[in-house]
């Protein structure tokens, strides 16, 4: 998988839903996306420690299978390979169309709380994607993001 093109995920972006329930992966992520996937192939999952989504390119995989070897390195021999690469691996592939619409599986809806709306929250290797309610409940090193996210909120508002 070449990612040559890949510069990282920075910036902020917002998504109400759409028709049919459908979102839009914004332009400045779009691009991103498809630099480092190769085409248009989403990968998404909950995110490990906060109330929301992972978003990142299939670009990811090596680094995904280092950091299995790392853990288990770390571990010893109480590691529990399985379940970690099932974690790590266990992300959906959710195809978007040249206009960077894409359908949100049910599961990762529900794991992330999504409903009404996504902001996009650039992270480098990777970015989060967050219900704004639940961002607004992070604390103040959240702070910038709340900000851009309420920006969004009331320019989609107001349209």
């Amino acid at each position: 998988m070449s990612a040559a093109g890949f510069g990282g995920f920075s910036g902020q972006a917002f998504s109400p839903a759409g028709d049919k329930g459908r979102f839009v992966l914004p332009p400045l992520f779009r691009s991103a996306v498809k630099d480092s996937s190769d085409g248009r192939v989403l990968c998404l999952d909950k995110h490990p420690r906060f109330s929301c989504l992972v978003g990142f390119g299939l670009s990811r995989m090596g680094e995904l299978e280092t950091q299995l070897d790392r853990e288990e390195d770390r571990a010893g021999p109480d590691f529990d390979r399985d379940t970690r690469a099932a974690q790590l691996f266990g992300f959906a592939r959710v195809p978007f169309d040249d206009s960077g619409r894409f359908v949100l599986p049910d599961h990762l809806r529900m794991l992330g709380n999504i409903d009404g709306a996504m902001f996009f929250q650039g992270g480098g290797r990777s970015f989060t994607i967050w219900n704004p309610a639940e961002l607004m409940r992070m604390d103040d090193a959240w702070a910038a993001a709340k900000a851009a996210c309420a920006q969004f909120q009331s320019e989609a508002k107001s349209k």
